[in-house]
Formats: C-alpha cells, sequence, structure tokens
C-alpha cells in the first residue's frame, strides 16, 4: 500500500476477492479512485480544476457492476449511494427529485462519520451509562467531606455497596432487574406529505424543525437493565459526540470522496418505439446532468458541491447503445468498459472462489444445525451447467441465477435438515435428479428457474 492508500493493482487485488472477472472494469474503477487520491496531493491552484473520470458500465444483468461499485467504496471508506435512474423523470411527470441522490449521500456519510467516532468513544460512553445504571440502581451516591490526610480513612457503607453493585453490573447478575428512566416522548404525530420536486426535503424535516422549538417531553417507562444499558449508551453516544464536527465532516467526505452509483441509465434513454414516455426520459437524462457536471445542492446539513463526486453509471443497453444518452450526458462519462457475460466456467468460481462465495454461505447455514454440508467438484460443475443453460434457455440474470438454482436444489434439506445423518455430501448424479426435470419442463422451468 503506497502512501497509505491503495495503488490500483492493490485495489483490483482485493476486488479480485469478491467479483470473479470483468478485469477491464476492475482496472478502470481502480484507476479512477486512486486518481481521487492523487488530486488530493496536487498543487492547491490545479486541484480543483481536475475533475472524475465518471464511468458506464456496460453489461448485462446479475455480471458484477453494483458490486464492483460498492466494494470499490468500502475499500477507499467513501459515503455510496445507490440509485435507480428510472426513478427520476422529467418535471410533470411522476418521479422523484434528483437532488435527493445527493441529499441520501450527505445522509449515509453523516451517519458513517457519526459511527466512526462514537467507536473511539464508546469506553467513556460505556463507563458514563454505568454510573447512571447505578444511580438508577442505588440513588445518586452522597457527597463524602474531606478529612484530613492524617484521619483513619475508611470507606463509607454507600461506597461499599455501590462497588459490589458495579460489579455484578459488569458481570451482567443484574440484567433481568427492572428500573424506571425517563425516555423522551414524541411530541407529533408521524405526517407524509405528498410534494411536487424540491419539496422533499423540507416534507422530511417538519418534525425535526419543530421539535428544535419547543421543550423535549419524558415519561417514564420501566424496562429490565439490559434494555436500559443500550438505551442510556446511545444517549451517552449522542451528548459526547459533536455534531458540528460530523456535518462538517461528512459534508467534506461527500464532495472529494463520495461515490453515486446510478443504475439502468439505459432505462432514461429514448427509444425508436412510439409506446413510452420517450421526451419524458430525455427530460430524466437533462435533470441528471446539472448533478454530474457539478452544482450546488442544499441539503439540511448545508450546500453541497457535486463538483467532485464519482458517479458510475451502469446500463444492460439491450435495445440502445451509449451513445444514444445526451451528448452533454455522454461527455460528463468519459470511461466506459464493457462487462462479459458469466459462462459456466465463471459461475464454477463464483460458487467457490470469492470470500463470500454461495457454497460457503449455505454450508455456513446449515452448520448452525449441526449439518455438514459438502459439494464435489463434478457437483460444482454441474450446478454451473445448469445455471448457463437456463440463463440461455430464458431471461439472462447473470450470477443471481445461482441463487435460484442452489435453493431449488437444496430445498428439502433446508426445509427439513436430516437428523440422523450429520453429513450431506451434494454429487452430480444428485444435482442431475434434482434439477433436470424442472429445467427440461420448460413451463416449470419459468417459474421455478
Amino acid at each position: 500500500m503506497k502512501d497509505g492508500y491503495p495503488t490500483p493493482r492493490e485495489i483490483v487485488e482485493q476486488l479480485d476477492k469478491y467479483i470473479i472477472g470483468q478485469d477491464e472494469a476492475k482496472k478502470s474503477v481502480a484507476i479512477a479512485l486512486r486518481n481521487r487520491w492523487r488530486r488530493q496531493n496536487v498543487p492547491e491552484d490545479l486541484r480543483g480544476e481536475i475533475m472524475p473520470n465518471n464511468i458506464i458500465m456496460i453489461g448485462p444483468t446479475g455480471v458484477g457492476k453494483t458490486e464492483i461499485a460498492r466494494r470499490l467504496a468500502d475499500l477507499a471508506g467513501a459515503p455510496f449511494t445507490k440509485v435507480e435512474a428510472s426513478k427520476f423523470t422529467e418535471v410533470g411527470y411522476v418521479g422523484r427529485d434528483v437532488e435527493s441522490m445527493v441529499r441520501d449521500l450527505v445522509d449515509i456519510a453523516t451517519n458513517m462519520i457519526k459511527t466512526e467516532k462514537s467507536a473511539s468513544l464508546t469506553e467513556k460512553a460505556e463507563n458514563n451509562a454505568t454510573e447512571r445504571l447505578l444511580d438508577l440502581l442505588l440513588g445518586k451516591p452522597a457527597k463524602v467531606p474531606i478529612t484530613a490526610p492524617d484521619e483513619t480513612q475508611t470507606k463509607e457503607p454507600g461506597v461499599v455497596t455501590r462497588e459490589k453493585f458495579r460489579r455484578k453490573l459488569l458481570e451482567g447478575k443484574l440484567d433481568k432487574r427492572e428500573v424506571e428512566i425517563e425516555a423522551p416522548q414524541s411530541q407529533f404525530p408521524v405526517v407524509e406529505i405528498f410534494s411536487p420536486m424540491g419539496m422533499e426535503e423540507l416534507g422530511m424535516n417538519f418534525q425535526e424543525m419543530f421539535s428544535g422549538l419547543l421543550p423535549k417531553k419524558t415519561k417514564p417507562r420501566k424496562m429490565t437493565v439490559r434494555e436500559a444499558r443500550k438505551f442510556i449508551l446511545n444517549e451517552e453516544l449522542g451528548k459526547l459526540v459533536n455534531m458540528d464536527e460530523v456535518v462538517s465532516e461528512a459534508l467534506e467526505r461527500v464532495q472529494e470522496s463520495g461515490i453515486i452509483f446510478i443504475d439502468e441509465i439505459d432505462k432514461i434513454v429514448g427509444s425508436d418505439s412510439k409506446s413510452g414516455p420517450d421526451v419524458s426520459r430525455e427530460g430524466g437524462q437533462r435533470d441528471i446532468l446539472p448533478i454530474v457536471e457539478g452544482c450546488g445542492v442544499m441539503t439540511k446539513y448545508g450546500m453541497v458541491h457535486t463538483d467532485h463526486i464519482l458517479f458510475i453509471a451502469a446500463g444492460a443497453f439491450h435495445g440502445s447503445k451509449p451513445a444514444d444518452l445526451v451528448p452533454e450526458l455522454q461527455g460528463r462519462f468519459p470511461i466506459r468498459v464493457e462487462l462479459d457475460s458469466l459462462s459456466a466456467s465463471d459461475f464454477e468460481r463464483i460458487l467457490t472462489e470469492p470470500k463470500a462465495a454461495l457454497v460457503k454461505q449455505y454450508k455456513a447455514l446449515l452448520d448452525t444445525e449441526g449439518v455438514n454440508l459438502e459439494f464435489t467438484d463434478s457437483a460444482i460443475k454441474k450446478i454451473a451447467e445448469f445455471a448457463e443453460r437456463v440463463n440461455n434457455e430464458s431471461e439472462n440474470i447473470g450470477a443471481r441465477r445461482l441463487h435460484t438454482v442452489m435453493t431449488t436444489l437444496l430445498e428439502d434439506i433446508l426445509f427439513e435438515p436430516p437428523i440422523k445423518i450429520r453429513k450431506v455430501n451434494i454429487t452430480a448424479k444428485m444435482v442431475e435428479k434434482r434439477l433436470a426435470r424442472i429445467i427440461e419442463n420448460e413451463d416449470l422451468s419459468r417459474y421455478i428457474l
């Protein structure tokens, strides 16, 4: 790791742990991510001029487009949100305000920073929560008068009792005891506001605005010590975390390293078909354009400038192509990567190689009930062949097809795990017996697989 930040090669190596194949796409996003670090280290007078190289990923569903973008954000510790382009349509049509994607990203960043800061303050918050619980159980300790140094010092009986209770509390021996605490009382009913574009932020924040003007009401509530500890810990963390710092850092992180993944961008490309709201589709593109170009978006935390947010768009582009996008939007996505359809050999690797491979997931699930699930190599190969066959003969949904095939294959075992036989070997013969009948029956395969 160079300079404390992963190099493009290291980024690809990390992505390889979760995504099989798609080397060109991985290489492109790795360079885009590293360029963000490079930009932070160029002279300040040039830094503002370097724009992110936004990317369009072209490929069928289920080949890893979303997963690449999500894992990329995890590697960078960057705020990440996924939106569907089809939700954004021209003003006057039913749709969602395009600026909401930026507001969502700011909310995610705020929670991310708050969680990070809370982690460093947890120990102090836990100590404070313990003291408050002891106050609830025993009452607040009386102030002990200061005595002269030469006087015999002995612990007050109340102090000794408090120490005993502290030990019991930390050991969990008082978890089931009930205490009464003052819990905040909701002062306003939840009101859903159906509003035109640009008004949703106002609708979301009505309760927040008014709650700040009026004194908070509380009401006594009984709960166990275990429940009260969680409740009080959250309160103490809330007191210790400086929200002004959180908001400031969140806005900076969004503007400098935020990633917005726009899925199904091909759904807002106009088509030759006379049916369907083509004007709305082009309008959706033009609504998205200012956000991608760089503009200011007002959020409840303050103004956010989108100039250096990295946008990754994706689409299958079955009946269209990226060149069908309006020219201005095309220009804002200079990097284009085509992802490959998955073959049977890819499916074999997807089933076993990734860190959270599907075979590992099912083995772990059944291990919770004491069943040792094993797959032979020939069984894995047969599952992959069936997945490829169904994708070719019906809708191609990529690696997602493996989920349906695996669930169908293991349905009986998942429904009623064997009691006497604690080890189950899945063989190619079992796969053939279970899946062949369904696949050969066209009507069945259409609805089941």
